[in-house]
């Protein structure tokens, strides 16, 4: 099945679906090129996989499997088509420049619910090369081929996770804390899965409801299946002094603080943290980074 949709000018298409891919090890996503993006999904309509690439001012797409319909149907939100950042004004000078230069940077909507919550549960506090490496791992392990021919891997049903036992996830380098997070996260998969359709408040409320999902995994769940740009991912262990930093030159910051800085844009706080990460300045370092850890081999 086929799909071409018009794109708004300027649009760009490596920021607003950049980060729909967790790394360049994420089995379930790929990037062939800067313009091009091919991803799987378990649909409410069954598994399929999508292709959609750039083409001039028209995005142009295929799409295979028993979910073919209910992407492409979805093709505009996933692109960020509903989002408007017109309505984003700032008046501090920083992000009044990123935002003239990141103009095309659209809030995507998957609709998807649990196929962003089992990646944002697994990237709980720790480092992101640790993260990705265990999503990989797991995608492969209890995963299946997508449909169609773009070799992508399904993640692994919620009703697969739910019925592992929590040191079956050891081995993917989960340790039990998020393991049994995900395990009561997979088995609520239902109810869950129900925040797609709610305003983002609404939704954040339901996810937060179940014990291990608090503000920081609801943000992330947030931004990428309701594409909502007031999403911040308080709790971050980093974006907090890359807020203050950017935005009031102070190389530490607090999660109260960033909040305050961010205050002025409400409705849009997401979307200033996220040019923020793509164009802002970076804090200094004044410690060692963390230290990689092999949680399979404890």
């Amino acid at each position: 099945m086929r799909r071409s949709v018009t794109l708004p000018e300027p649009y760009d298409f490596t920021l607003t679906l950049g980060l729909l891919q967790r790394s360049y090890r994420d089995p379930t996503t790929r990037r062939p090129s800067e313009a091009e993006i091919h991803r799987a999904s378990r649909t409410p309509e069954g598994p399929a996989a999508i292709s959609i690439a750039r083409d001039g001012g028209r995005a142009r797409t295929q799409a295979w499997g028993p979910g073919a319909a209910w992407l492409l149907d979805r093709l505009p939100a996933l692109l960020g088509l509903d989002d408007d950042p017109s309505a984003f004004a700032p008046e501090h000078p920083l992000l009044r420049e990123l935002h003239r230069r990141m103009r095309g940077l659209r809030f995507g909507r998957t609709g998807l619910v649990m196929e962003a919550v089992i990646p944002s549960v697994i990237e709980q506090k720790v480092t992101g090369p640790e993260a990705f490496t265990s999503f990989a791992r797991l995608v492969r392990r209890y995963g299946e081929p997508a449909p169609g021919p773009l070799g992508l891997m399904l993640q692994p049903s919620p009703e697969v996770i739910a019925g592992l036992p929590y040191w079956a996830l050891h081995a993917m380098g989960i340790e039990r804390k998020r393991a049994e997070t995900l395990l009561r996260a997979c088995a609520a998969a239902t109810r869950l899965e129900e925040a797609g359709a709610m305003a983002p408040a609404d939704a954040s409320r339901r996810l937060r409801a179940l014990r291990g999902i608090g503000a920081w995994t609801a943000a992330e769940v947030a931004r990428v299946a309701l594409g909502d740009p007031d999403a911040v991912s308080v709790g971050d262990y980093h974006l907090k002094n890359v807020v203050a930093y950017a935005l009031a030159g102070e190389p530490r910051g607090t999660d109260e603080r960033m909040l305050e800085l961010l205050e002025p844009y409400r409705g849009h706080r997401g979307r200033a943290v996220r040019l923020i990460e793509a164009g802002g300045p970076m804090p200094p370092r004044f410690g060692p980074r963390a230290r990689l850890r092999s949680i399979a081999r404890i």
